[in-house]
């Protein structure tokens, strides 16, 4: 069975979803702190973690950094906080995607689904192609690992899964909406997870990420990674 840790402090909210997730089929578990929530994580890992931000102790950006340096686990941030600066600082944290409340336990669970796609995509396309190559940029799906002038850079599951759509379409412009639908698995949602996204791998790849060689953007239509 598919478990899911749920890390929210207000008692309600945790037992709500950890009900919900219940009838959904899955295996839920609580913790109402950060610090609770790796311990439990540590103990008997989950395949996914949502995370409040707003916890008592060490909050949640800051736990989920913590989970991150030693745990592949796919998060999700389910918090009321719907800004703009949270949503890039969650995702900057190693957050995989930011639901905002009140959130229909539906939808969280088709996220949850999407996620799981989301890695069968990604080996597909390590099976297909060893090393897409733009210029000194390389991206290797086989061996989850992107290079810039032969030095490793560092990039996080979601960003990696990004780059690997891009560079698979290498030369086409693929909406945001496109993007939502191939890396998040979602028909429709928030682009701004996919514009602090490529905001990121410029900041990660581009030589002048303020102006970038490879990663542009095409006005009204979307993005492309070009040689």
């Amino acid at each position: 069975m598919t478990a899911v840790l749920v890390i929210e402090d207000d008692d309600r909210i945790r037992l709500a979803l950890l009900l919900a997730l219940e009838d959904e089929g899955y295996d839920a578990r609580g913790a109402a702190t950060a610090e609770e929530g790796l311990r439990a994580q540590r103990r008997e890992p989950a395949d996914y973690v949502l995370v409040d931000l707003m916890l008592p102790g060490i909050d949640g950006f800051e736990g989920i950094r913590q989970l991150r340096r030693d745990d592949d686990v796919p998060i999700v941030v389910v918090s009321a906080r719907d800004d703009t600066h949270d949503i890039v600082a969650a995702l900057e944290a190693g957050a995989d995607d930011y639901v905002v409340k009140p959130v229909a336990i539906k939808e969280l669970t088709a996220r949850l689904r999407a996620l799981r796609r989301r890695g069968r995509t990604v080996a597909a396309v390590e099976a297909a192609v060893p090393v897409f190559a733009f210029g000194e940029l390389e991206v290797s799906p086989e061996a989850g690992e992107v290079r810039r002038a032969g030095e490793p850079v560092a990039v996080t599951r979601t960003e990696f899964r990004l780059l690997c759509e891009l560079a698979e379409h290498a030369g086409r412009v693929l909406s945001r909406q496109q993007l939502l639908s191939r890396v998040w698995g979602y028909d429709s949602g928030d682009e701004r997870l996919v514009d602090v996204h490529v905001g990121r791998l410029r900041q990660k790849i581009e030589a002048d990420p303020a102006n970038p060689r490879h990663l542009v953007t095409l006005r009204g239509l979307g993005y492309k990674l070009q040689r």
